[in-house]
């Protein structure tokens, strides 16, 4: 069960929102701007396999095209609005990571320039599409909010409305990640 706190009146650091994070390892937590606590537990193995699946095709296309660096959900990321979030799968172009050159023991202090969200049986979906817009809002050039239950995709972009896919079999990277398509056969 996912839980929420308000903690707007505590006004945690990077650094003291990082040590809740490590000393509570078997949760994973994420801040929103205005200080919302969102507590989530481990996902179901079913969720965890499909998302193994999108890391694994994510990981396997960049290890091939060398542009840029993948993440997993338990990634911290600090975005420009303040919020800390961790998506199910984040991509950096390399030219960002080289320029920015983050501390690899912190979370990652930017927006990547792609996410993925997968919806699992536990989650809101309204709170996923408020988080697919967090992330646009904050400079994500492209976002997948692939949601199994209903076998849909949700495609978020800089500057234009969400578009909405229903049961599609590939999702193309367009030219945020040149050349990949992503197979969903095996998600749904």
């Amino acid at each position: 069960m996912v839980a929420t706190l308000d903690i707007s009146s505590v006004h945690l650091t990077d650094e003291q929102f990082y040590q809740l994070c490590a000393a509570n390892r078997d949760w994973r937590l994420e801040l929103s701007a205005t200080g919302e606590l969102t507590i989530m537990p481990p996902t179901a193995w079913g969720s965890g396999e499909r998302n193994s699946d999108l890391n694994f095709q994510i990981f396997s296309w960049n290890r091939q095209t060398k542009l840029g660096r993948v993440f997993d959900s338990s990634t911290g990321l600090v975005l420009p609005n303040g919020a800390k979030l961790a998506a199910d799968v984040a991509w950096v172009e390399q030219s960002r990571m080289e320029a920015l050159n983050p501390d690899p023991n912190k979370f990652l202090p930017f927006a990547p320039d792609f996410v993925i969200e997968l919806r699992s049986a536990t989650d809101s979906l309204t709170k996923l599409q408020t988080k697919m817009q967090v992330y646009q809002d904050n400079g994500v050039r492209l976002g997948w909010l692939i949601n199994p239950q209903d076998r849909s995709v949700e495609i978020y972009r800089i500057g234009t409305e969400k578009e909405m896919l229903v049961a599609p079999i590939s999702l193309s990277g367009e030219d945020v990640l040149p050349g990949f398509a992503l197979d969903l056969t095996t998600i749904w």
